[in-house]
């Protein structure tokens, strides 16, 4: 008995050791420009999995440095499980391990999400995206316990999500900073609050192991000077050579030219929202002959009005539309 103990002791020390392996290497990875990717549907409401194909060489090809997948611009809610298991398994099947692939997971029920990581195949996957709760509104502590819960659920790195704006509640900077120092796997927040203050509280005091991965094109390059290391991006969809370009400036510290990319840019992040996300974005892809201008219900096309701003601007940039 004494021997069997010795043997669980030894794998539980050796599954915490690889878990702290595979949290630092991919952090490493997670920084830069990553796309959050929209999904494609044809006018039958069909996914277009040849548009998907499409969209993903495209990133590839104009140096996005991440893919997240699943996530809220993909309109995932409207998704069935069959479709959300294939655009995964096409995705990580043409990425090839090119570029980390981040897999939205996010659920209001921690159960769902604890079970999600447990019995998918996750094969190809480098981390998990997990929004915090939405809809039911959960207090700090509800918020820690829902991802003290996923993070002890696997062995894949985490990174948390802070969307108040679409949740109805705020994750503060101490329960952030409590959950990075807590769980090893937690490795990074995709920051969507609009709070710079909080948002510095948190590079301020994270530990080193933790990351702050801008969710708002529009703050990404002020964020940036004051420590994050990169955004999960809509425009990037449209315009991955120039928004990671941007990105990669920044980071370098080259802020006087990142930031003349990012005030070419500045009118466009606000037109790209104002009918909602993915609306903006996705009649872009459209005029790029890229993809049908289709959404699901409830989500509906861009009104024409706030496209032909979108056009005049991307006129005077000079980036053809």
């Amino acid at each position: 008995m004494i021997f069997i103990a010795k043997i669980e002791n030894i794998r539980t020390f050796v599954g915490y050791q690889i878990r702290i392996y595979n949290s630092f290497m991919i952090q490493t990875r997670l920084k830069g420009m990553g796309v959050a990717l929209i999904t494609p549907f044809k006018e039958d409401d069909s996914v277009d999995y040849d548009a998907l194909l499409r969209l993903v060489d495209y990133q590839l090809q104009n140096g996005t440095d991440f893919l997240c997948v699943l996530g809220t611009t993909a309109e995932t809610p409207t998704l069935t499980k069959e479709e959300k298991d294939k655009i995964k398994r096409l995705i990580i099947e043409r990425v090839n391990g090119r570029i980390p692939i981040l897999l939205g997971v996010s659920s209001n029920c921690t159960r769902a999400v604890v079970e999600t990581l447990k019995n998918d195949d996750m094969t190809g996957v480098d981390a998990v995206l997990v929004a915090v709760p939405y809809y039911n509104k959960p207090s700090q502590e509800g918020i820690y316990q829902h991802y003290k819960a996923i993070a002890e659920a696997t062995d894949l790195p985490v990174v948390l999500y802070n969307v108040p704006g679409r949740t109805g509640v705020n994750m503060t900077a101490e329960t952030t900073l409590r959950l990075a120092r807590d769980f090893k796997n937690i490795i990074a927040i995709k920051e969507a609050s609009g709070n710079i203050t909080q948002m510095d509280d948190i590079i301020k005091n994270k530990p080193a192991n933790f990351d702050v991965i801008s969710g708002d094109d529009g703050i990404t390059f002020p964020l940036i000077t004051l420590g994050a290391v990169g955004v999960i991006s809509v425009i990037g969809n449209a315009f991955p050579r120039e928004f990671s370009r941007m990105t990669r400036l920044a980071l370098q510290g080259d802020f006087a030219n990142a930031l003349t990319i990012h005030h070419k840019f500045t009118e466009l992040f606000s037109l790209l929202f104002v009918d909602g996300n993915p609306a903006g974005v996705k009649a872009m892809l459209n005029v790029m002959g890229l993809i049908e201008n289709k959404l699901r219900l409830p989500l509906v096309p861009t009104r024409i009005t706030t496209f032909e701003k979108m056009r005049a601007i991307l006129n005077e940039l000079k980036i053809k539309c």
